[in-house]
């Protein structure tokens, strides 16, 4: 009698379990919760904060809680993003790319025709060339996901642009490639042909996973270390042309200003940067002082990071942070500092030097530069105030 209640009871979780597939909650015989695999636990509240851009029907964004990633690598779930017409909605099995202009075989491909080229996996950052505009305005978000979270890093997978050309025979005249998407804008960038040739990438997965429709699903280009809206979502046309083809927005938004507001239209480099995202803004650490890490991201569209260093001090003195290994080029890197707070009020700040010598600006130096009102490519050291009380604002 004993083994056929056994029997029953594991037959019914058996039930439930197949259940959970189709339902989000199942309960077995005892009363146990038997949830859908792969959801989040309950009390896991992390999520991006969406911010719809009323002047424009369907514009908007929504950014990452950078102060809640482990890590470097950013989920699919978390990762921001930035739209100006709306999602579309597009099958996969009848998305195609045109390849067209200064080509010697103009061609049509269907997302099985790209699969088929060898895949390429790499990880890389993103960042809106928009991230933490209000900083360089002088009106500065209060938290690490209001100031810096139009910023993410992922494994993206897909075909090295490069590789695809060989097939359609890039003309010598081709200077210039622009990229168009599906939207309803047809969101457009214009792309120099040697950044095309060195490492441009047609992405279709991220973080082992087909690209979430935000972020460009099927089909979208992937321009490693360059800023955000030049890595063109639902990518449907690349024409090859011996100009470039910038609009009037394109010039005026997507680029640094100087402080005579002309703008430098052809910088695309997301320059070093680093930020501590623990602790920051709107946290509050226990009064009394002690013992806490401090830790937050460092990157560079140039290259590697070089080397990160932390300020408990207002900046009067700075020590070398340790970089979390590996330190891969064009990715999110790690930082981590041990800080003895000694419960007095404080101001931490990090700073950064990339490969190439180049070491993050100030605030100040910056708009002695650009001026105030460049909001675009904007890379300053973000220092964080601790009170006394251990409650954490901007300084």
């Amino acid at each position: 009698m004993k083994k056929a209640q056994n029997r029953r009871s594991f037959l019914a979780l058996g039930a439930a379990t197949a259940a959970s597939c189709t339902k989000p909650v199942a309960t077995s015989e005892s009363g146990a919760h038997m949830r859908v695999y792969g959801e989040r636990s309950p009390h896991e509240t992390s999520a991006r904060v969406i911010r719809e851009l009323t002047a424009s029907l369907g514009t908007g964004s929504s950014r990452t809680p950078l102060h809640e990633i482990y890590g470097t690598i950013t989920p699919s779930a978390l990762h921001y993003e930035r739209h100006h017409s709306g999602v579309p909605a597009i099958d996969s099995a009848t998305h195609e790319l045109l390849l067209h202009g200064l080509v010697d075989k103009p061609i049509v491909l269907t997302m099985a025709d790209i699969k088929r080229f060898p895949a390429f996996s790499r990880t890389y950052f993103l960042e809106c060339g928009g991230n933490s505009v209000g900083d360089q305005q002088g009106t500065p978000m209060p938290t690490v996901q209001g100031s810096h979270g139009l910023l993410s890093c992922a494994e993206w997978t897909g075909v090295k642009l490069s590789l695809v050309l060989q097939g359609v025979g890039l003309q010598p005249e081709a200077k210039w490639m622009i990229a168009e998407g599906a939207d309803a804008g047809r969101m457009a960038r214009s792309v120099p042909i040697e950044k095309v040739l060195d490492d441009a990438l047609l992405v279709y997965g991220q973080n082992g996973e087909a690209l979430r429709p935000e972020q460009g699903y099927p089909l979208r280009l992937l321009l490693p270390g360059w800023e955000g809206n030049t890595s063109v979502k639902w990518l449907h046309r690349l024409h090859f042309a011996a100009e470039a083809a910038m609009s009037a927005k394109e010039t005026a938004n997507y680029t640094e200003l100087g402080k005579d507001g002309k703008a430098q239209i052809f910088t695309f480099v997301m320059e070093a940067r680093s930020v501590i995202t623990r602790p920051s803004g709107g946290m509050k650490l226990p009064p009394g002082g002690g013992l806490h890490e401090i830790t937050g991201f460092a990157w560079t569209g140039k290259g590697r990071i070089a080397r990160v260093e932390v300020s408990t001090n207002g900046g009067a003195t700075w020590a070398d942070a340790e970089m979390q290994s590996p330190v891969l080029s064009l990715a999110l890197v790690r930082f981590r500092f041990p800080w003895q707070w000694d419960g007095k009020e404080a101001v931490i700040q990090a700073r950064c030097t990339d490969e190439t010598g180049y070491l993050q600006p100030t605030h100040e130096e910056l708009v002695a530069v650009r001026g105030r009102f460049s909001g675009y490519h904007y890379n300053a050291v973000r220092p964080w105030r601790v009170a006394v009380d251990g409650a954490v604002t901007v300084a």
